[in-house]
């Protein structure tokens, strides 16, 4: 029987685009990925607050995500209206049942350079593997040097039995070039962003008037957003 191996994609989401999805789908096939979450941020630690409200930002999930087998849109910090931290998150993966070693945590390598900058550093490092994807500018083969306390627990192969602790796994991969600051700056401006998110995300976006200049379009309320997402509690 194939081990468990769960995939964990945290982000504000706002909105999530081809970067957000390139980092995933190397990580999935370079790990061997069993299921994938997609957790929608409520409140960003290190970053400004989002533009979209949680609801847009997790309709959107939804919608990028519904078609993918074995990927789930994860609402599980939005329900607690509070800052989110991803210690706090795999601490309720852990709750669920999950060990350490059955979770991977998916981000790229610009933001896991910023590490020891996180809450519970350095023993959220024993919570879970950590899937590090390279990104535009940041390649995972500067993070030994930029990280050396972490250094010793990095590693670019993955055995089928799996090791046996927690590891930070480097993926080099081409991944998209996109960030949610470029997008929203191209609705504002009133330029195409076709390309950078899927095709059922551009649409939403417009049809809900997100991101474009102030005081023009519509914004869907965050009750027309919950409708759009089908069911808050069920994608999990």
């Amino acid at each position: 029987m194939t081990a468990k191996r769960i995939g964990i994609l945290g982000g504000t989401f706002d909105p999530i685009h081809c970067g957000h999805l390139s980092v995933a789908e190397a990580a999935e096939t370079a790990l061997g990925l069993t299921k994938m979450y997609v957790v929608t941020a409520n409140a960003p630690p290190h970053r400004p607050q989002p533009v979209a409200s949680p609801f847009q930002r997790y309709a959107m999930v939804v919608m990028a995500v519904g078609h993918r087998p074995g990927w789930r849109a994860s609402d599980m910090e939005l329900r607690l209206h509070a800052t989110s931290y991803t210690a706090d998150t795999l601490a309720r993966f852990h709750d669920r049942g999950y060990r350490p070693e059955q979770l991977f945590f998916v981000l790229g390598a610009d933001a896991f350079a910023e590490i020891e900058s996180w809450r519970g550093y350095p023993a959220i490092l024993d919570a879970a593997h950590f899937a590090v994807v390279s990104r535009p500018g940041m390649p995972v083969a500067a993070l030994p040097a930029r990280l050396p306390a972490v250094a010793a627990r990095m590693t670019g192969a993955m055995h089928d039995a799996g090791p046996a602790r927690t590891m930070v796994f480097l993926i080099d991969a081409a991944t998209a070039d996109v960030s949610g600051t470029a997008i929203r700056a191209k609705c504002e401006a009133g330029e195409s962003i076709a390309g950078l998110v899927p095709p059922i995300i551009e649409q939403y976006i417009e049809q809900h008037g997100l991101y474009g200049p102030k005081g023009s379009g519509r914004r869907a309320s965050d009750t027309q957003a919950q409708v759009a997402a089908g069911r808050l509690h069920g994608q999990e």
